[in-house]
């Protein structure tokens, strides 16, 4: 049977965070090599912040941790990964700014950069969607900022395996939204309609192209510049979210090999719905070669019987698993056991 290829997401926002002390980045590369993890999927973008050098987003964050740490902390944990032969990716939460109201793009553009629906808004809060502010994807600006900030990413680290783009979608409690100026006078141009009709299959293949589009942009950018950086994103599930509310069409970067390869957020705490959507997956995807499926743990650290069953069902059947995330191990040591446990 092929080995493992295990995966570990690491947080900006847990507590302790990793890359405000030497000590801890010591800790995570020393767990990462008693459990056998093969990647790192580091956080160095989230809610419009960087951590890493920009002359774009708020790198604040990356000023105060490398003050902390007495260098670049990225630099010293992709150092001390390499010499125990892990990966390291870099992490980013592209289109959700959270609930940073001075997040760069919104300072620089107003909210006509966040997506809408078209109920009336008074006040910035009326842009929030589930608790956070999102960018329109169907803006050009959008992609045209991110692509620089990503250069700014891929030329302050070129010892990077790889950059896995996260939130590279539309937010989906409710699938109503594209309405910024911008993305529907372009719709309407490109099509030659004067109205826009919610429920339309060119409308919503329309804001799946944008989202498709964005990304295209930034694995150019990436692999013009470092080729053989990997080059993948996340994606959600159950499937039908993905396709019709996030308007986002995993299956197909895949099959185009647009990326190099998919993270699958399979966060149910049923052990029996977790297998099912795997199926899904595989059933979409032909394999599951080119997919690293990715275990909720946050949501079971006090379930730690249930967090096993789905490891050992990621391990059985996927052979590429991703848990989500070192944080919810360190409050759970259990989890930790677990993963060391499994890999001996």
């Amino acid at each position: 049977m092929k080995a493992l290829v295990l995966a570990l997401f690491v947080s900006v926002i847990q507590n302790p965070p990793v890359l405000s002390s030497p000590q801890e980045i010591t800790k995570l590369v020393e767990f990462a090599k008693e459990a056998h993890v093969k990647v790192l999927f580091v956080q160095i973008y989230h809610a419009g912040q960087a951590w890493f050098p920009s002359g774009l987003a708020d790198d604040s964050n990356y000023q105060k941790c490398r003050l902390k740490v007495g260098q670049d902390p990225l630099k010293l944990l992709i150092h001390q990964a390499h010499a125990q032969g892990i990966e390291v990716h870099a992490w980013l939460n592209l289109m959700s700014l959270g609930t940073n109201e001075n997040a760069w793009l919104l300072k620089k553009y107003g909210t006509d950069i966040l997506t809408r629906n078209l109920k009336t808004k008074e006040s910035l809060v009326d842009y929030k969607i589930d608790g956070a502010y999102f960018l329109e994807p169907g803006d050009p600006r959008v992609g045209d900022n991110l692509v620089k900030m990503v250069k700014e990413i891929v030329h302050a680290y070129p010892d990077l395996d790889g950059i896995q783009f996260d939130y590279i979608r539309y937010p989906d409690p409710s699938p109503h939204y594209g309405y910024t100026t911008i993305n529907t006078e372009r719709f309407m141009k490109a099509q030659h309609v004067k109205t826009i009709d919610d429920d339309s299959d060119v409308w919503k293949n329309w804001k799946r192209d944008q989202v498709t589009q964005v990304l295209m942009r930034l694995c150019k950018t990436v692999r013009q510049m470092r080729p053989h950086m990997q080059v993948s994103t996340t994606g959600c599930m159950p499937y039908a979210r993905a396709y019709y509310e996030a308007f986002q069409d995993w299956p197909s970067w895949l099959s185009t090999k647009l990326i190099d390869f998919v993270t699958i957020m399979d966060y149910s705490t049923d052990p029996q719905q977790f297998v099912k959507w795997i199926d899904v997956i595989k059933e979409k995807t032909g394999d599951l070669s080119r997919v690293r499926i990715a275990v909720g743990a946050y949501k079971m650290t006090q379930m730690p019987e249930t967090f096993e069953k789905e490891f050992q069902a990621c391990k059985a059947i996927a052979g590429g698993c991703a848990i989500f995330h070192y944080g919810s191990l360190l409050e759970n040591p259990a989890l930790k056991d677990i993963l060391k446990d499994q890999q001996k």
